[in-house]
């Protein structure tokens, strides 16, 4: 595939095969971007996990420092006598049936969702349309509670769930292109040092294999895991 010219000078600015710092990365993918809009910034992380293997199905939430840039579209799955909190809260469509026939049709115009204990028998039908999206509310995630109001407001203030997918890799919007530097360093920062203390028991071997930091429309940039990876 031919490169276009902003393609070539952003290439031209990365050093091939040099593994950059977390600081080198978070500053050099401002200037390799060459996106006209406020590009996503999304960090990829290889763990040498089998997700195949419950034990080793690495999964969370993290809280971003300075969030993701992103406005989060909240849909809540609850009875009446909670709807009044999560519209207070924030949610941006709170119901249930309603919205249960919606996603049922393949509706699918929200970033995160939120179930209350109760209602989850029944929206467990939903599963095989929100769990390939990674929409399906979750325990682990804080995404099934009856404390609708801090996890709602979590949500919007920058928590961010992540999980390994089949191949072994997280992948996970951090920032925008519009953030300095240094916030999207801590950011990343941030959901490196989970990860690492999410490491499973039974991972053998190199638990952190490779981490990209990318654009929406940039080169990938490949970070030193020696600057990111805690002492094991």
């Amino acid at each position: 595939m031919k490169l276009t010219k902003k393609r070539k000078l952003a290439q031209d600015k990365l050093e091939k095969g040099k593994a950059y710092s977390l600081k080198e990365a978070s500053n050099l993918i401002k200037e390799v971007n060459t996106a006209s809009f406020d590009a996503s910034i999304d960090l990829h992380i290889r763990l040498g996990v089998d997700p195949k293997k419950a034990d080793q199905l690495v999964r969370g939430t993290v809280a971003l420092p300075h969030g993701t840039g992103k406005e989060k579209t909240v849909l809540v799955f609850c009875n009446p006598d909670k709807e009044k909190e999560a519209k207070e809260a924030g949610a941006d469509f709170v119901g249930l049936d309603e919205f249960v026939t919606k996603v049922e049709g393949g509706w699918t115009e929200f970033d995160v969702t939120i179930a209350t204990p109760d209602v989850m028998p029944k929206i467990a039908k939903l599963g095989r349309i929100l769990g390939p999206r990674n929409l399906m509310p979750n325990p682990k995630s804080g995404t099934v509670t009856t404390d609708l109001t801090n996890a709602i407001k979590d949500v919007k203030g920058g928590k961010i769930a992540f999980k390994v997918d089949k191949f072994g890799i997280i992948h996970a919007s951090i920032a925008r292109s519009s953030f300095s530097g240094d916030k999207i360093e801590e950011n990343a920062a941030e959901l490196l040092q989970t990860v690492n203390k999410l490491k499973p028991s039974s991972a053998k071997g190199t638990y952190v294999k490779s981490v990209y930091l990318v654009s929406s429309m940039s080169p990938s940039i490949f970070i030193d895991t020696k600057s990111v990876t805690a002492p094991s």
